[in-house]
């Protein structure tokens, strides 16, 4: 009982972590050129926890400033708007993130010329710039988005835990199928609507509800513990498709915070929610891989019977941290 109880605080304080790392959403920069050789500069680095993201933007030496820096605190973010002149144009230029090397966080850039070109680009920690291309075409931006969907999802480990919990209830692998469908096609849906400004809800109390979401799920695996009826093992399509709306609105608020270009508003909507998706499969491949190699050990029948009940209790336990956590920020 020891050695389970050690491993579910492991658990614990990995996905604590996670959920910090979670809120670390990415700083965005998007140039338009106005007139020959004059851009317009938006600059938005997120604040968390009222702190600054420690990221300074560089641009190219040759550039010279027309209108100063002008700044604007929001809750979440701070934005700083300029205008810059390049007599020779900024496309061949490199932009520098001085101080991003040293953080979790990735730089969404989209920068639109004159001449009609355009570019998305995801800037990396591990790669602290960016080159203006003269063009850029729509597999590139595909490309893009459907990386940040990715890494989304896959840092988004509220999302992960809710389908977690659901493949605890659902032991049929063909129902897990139709379960993660209706998840899929439901904040597919919200997705879409929230991103195109169709609906829109406030994060703080979303984010709140995606925790209690995934309490109820772990007080679902409680109930069929001790043999009770369940509605989400019944209905575990129904269950999922209806949360998923939920999860949806969650998924669109990362999406809105990088923004879409709005010459290819549906290809980088697709990529992106093609992006979480894949994301989402590759964590269920790994859970069932790594299911199937527990099975092959021959374990101690302490660990086979406290599986479950850790499992449930550290899901129930996580939950309940998100939502009161995210209701205390609602309050303040």
């Amino acid at each position: 009982m020891k050695a389970v109880q050690f491993l579910l605080f492991c658990v614990l304080a990995l996905f604590m972590r996670g959920a910090f790392a979670h809120e670390a959403r990415p700083a965005y920069l998007e140039i338009n050129e106005s007139t020959p050789g004059r851009y317009d500069v938006l600059w938005r680095t997120p604040i968390l926890a009222g702190v600054r993201l420690p990221v300074v933007l560089r641009v190219p030496q040759e550039a010279r400033t027309v209108v100063e820096p002008a700044l604007r605190e929001f809750p979440d973010s701070l934005v700083e708007r300029r205008v810059i002149e390049i007599a020779d144009g900024l496309a061949g230029k490199r932009i520098e993130f001085v101080g991003l090397q040293v953080t979790i966080t990735d730089v969404l850039v989209r920068a639109q010329l004159r001449d009609g070109a355009y570019s998305t680009t995801l800037v990396h920690p591990s790669q602290p710039w960016v080159e203006i291309p003269a063009a850029q075409g729509s597999l590139a931006v595909a490309a893009a988005y459907l990386r940040h969907g990715v890494e989304h999802i896959l840092m988004g480990y509220d999302h992960l835990l809710f389908v977690f919990a659901l493949m605890l209830i659902v032991h049929s692998i063909r129902t897990l199928l139709w379960t993660i469908t209706a998840f899929t096609v439901a904040h597919s849906i919200t997705l879409a609507l929230s991103t195109l400004g169709l609906v829109h809800l406030p994060t703080t109390p979303v984010e709140a509800a995606i925790a209690l979401s995934i309490l109820l799920l772990a007080t679902e695996i409680a109930r069929l513990r001790r043999g009770e009826s369940s509605l989400t093992a019944k209905y575990p399509w129904a269950v999922a498709f209806t949360f998923g709306l939920l999860h949806g609105f969650g998924f669109a608020s990362a999406l809105t915070e990088i923004g879409l270009p709005r010459s290819d508003i549906p290809l980088a909507l697709f990529a992106f929610n093609v992006g979480v998706e894949v994301g989402q499969l590759a964590f269920i491949a790994v859970v069932l891989t790594a299911w199937a190699l527990v099975r092959r050990i021959a374990l101690p029948d302490v660990v086979k019977q406290q599986a479950l009940p850790v499992a449930t209790y550290g899901i129930g336990t996580l939950a309940a941290f998100w939502l009161f956590e995210r209701l205390a920020g609602f309050v303040t």
